[in-house]
C-alpha cells in the first residue's frame, strides 16, 4: 500500500514536534551543523525549564527538519523527514506501536510501515526524535531513496531520559503529484568483536570525525576495511569531519543499479558535513574541492561530491544523489 503526501498532511504530521506542553519545542540544537533554516516557531510553548517540582530529567527542546536552499528535490527528503519525525516523537502516555500507526496515519502515510520503523518505538512515557541529517542514497525520476540519521530522548515512568538514535533507508517513489513512501530498512549493524585493529581504536577515539551511531558499531563490529579508518583519520587532520554513513543503512546495491556498494564491503564512507557546515551548503566551493582531492590523495580510488574535479569520470564524479555529501570509494 502507497499513501501519497501532500502538502496538508505534511505540515500536518510536522505537529507531532510541538506537542507534549514545550517538551518539543522547535529550536537549534547547541554543536551541531544545520541542515537548513529552522522550522518556523511562531507560537510554540518554550522549552521546559527548571522549576520547584522535582524532575529526574528533561527531554531537550528539538526542531523540525527543513531542507537547505540547494537540496536536490526537498520535498522528497522532508516526507521521509517527516514519517521518522512522527514515528520516533510522541507526547506523555502516547508510546507503543498502535499510537505509532495513528501518528503515521494521521501524517498521511501507511500506518503499516511501523513496522519498519519499529527502532524507533518504545512504550516509554514520552519521546522526542530529530533528525541529524537527510541524504540522498539515490535519486532518479520515479524513485529515491534518503537516508535519514536520527537522534532520539525517550523518557520513561521513571523520569529518566535515555538518548538513543539510528540510521534508515527510507524508499519513496513518484506517485503524482506526491511522493510516496513504500518502505523504510533500518540500519542493522553487527556485533562487537572482542578486538577491533589499531585503525578502529584509533578512528573511535578521535573527536574530529563525528560518528553516528550505526556507524560507531560498524567499525566495533570490524566490519570496515582499514584503508577507510585509516583514510578518515589522515583528513580529519585537515577538518572536522561529520559522517552520515558506513555500512549500515545504506542501499546494498548501488541506488537503480545492480551493483554491489562499495559501503556493503566496508569499503566505503560518506561525509555530510566538512568543518560544522553541511557539505549541500557549501556547494562547489575551493574547501569541498580540496577535501576531494585530499581524499584521492588519502587512498580513495573514487570520490563522488558536488563536482566532478577531473571531468571523466576515473576518478571523481558527480550528480544529484551527491550534491548533499562526498563519498569516498575504496579498494579491497
Amino acid at each position: 500500500m502507497r499513501v501519497s503526501i501532500s502538502r496538508r498532511t505534511l505540515l500536518r504530521a510536522t505537529g507531532f514536534v510541538g506537542l507534549g506542553g514545550g517538551l518539543f519545542a522547535c529550536s537549534e540544537p547547541a554543536n551541531r551543523p544545520s541542515t537548513g533554516a529552522p522550522e518556523a516557531t511562531r507560537g510554540a510553548a518554550p522549552a521546559p525549564t527548571a522549576s520547584s517540582t522535582p524532575t529526574l530529567d528533561v527531554l531537550p527542546a528539538t526542531r523540525a527538519w527543513r531542507a537547505a536552499p540547494r537540496d536536490v528535490a526537498p520535498e522528497v527528503k522532508k516526507a521521509a523527514a517527516r514519517l521518522v519525525e512522527s514515528a520516533g516523537s510522541w507526547p506523555p502516555g502516547e508510546g507503543g506501536a498502535r499510537q505509532a500507526k495513528r501518528r503515521l496515519q494521521l501524517g498521511g502515510y501507511d500506518p503499516n510501515l511501523v513496522d519498519d520503523l519499529m527502532p524507533l518505538i518504545t512504550g516509554d512515557d514520552t519521546a522526542a526524535a530529530e533528525v541529524v541529517v537527510a541524504q540522498y542514497g539515490g535519486i532518479l525520476d520515479t524513485s529515491a531513496s534518503v537516508l535519514i540519521v536520527i537522534d532520539q530522548w525517550v523518557r520513561g515512568e521513571n523520569g529518566r531520559v535515555r538518548r538513543r538514535g539510528t540510521t534508515l533507508d527510507v524508499r519513496l517513489v513518484a506517485d503524482e503529484p506526491e511522493w510516496s513512501v513504500t518502505t523504510v530498512r533500518p540500519a542493522r549493524p553487527g556485533r562487537s568483536v572482542a578486538e577491533v585493529t589499531g585503525a578502529a581504536r584509533r578512528l573511535l577515539k578521535d573527536d574530529r570525525v563525528i560518528l553516528p551511531r550505526a556507524a560507531a558499531r560498524d567499525i566495533r563490529s570490524g566490519a570496515i576495511e582499514d584503508s577507510v579508518l585509516r583514510a578518515l583519520a589522515s583528513l580529519a587532520e585537515l577538518h572536522r569531519l561529520d559522517v552520515s554513513i558506513l555500512r549500515s543503512g545504506h542501499p546494498v546495491r548501488v541506488f537503480g543499479t545492480d551493483r554491489t556498494s562499495d559501503h556493503t564491503d566496508g569499503r566505503a564512507v560518506d561525509i555530510w558535513a566538512l568543518d560544522g557546515r553541511p557539505i549541500i551548503e557549501r556547494g562547489i566551493s575551493a574547501k569541498v574541492a580540496g577535501l576531494m582531492r585530499a581524499a584521492q590523495d588519502a587512498g580513495a580510488y573514487q570520490v563522488g561530491g558536488p563536482v566532478d574535479l577531473d571531468g571523466s569520470g576515473a576518478s571523481f564524479f558527480s550528480d544529484d544523489t551527491h550534491r548533499d555529501h562526498i563519498h569516498l570509494g575504496f579498494t579491497g
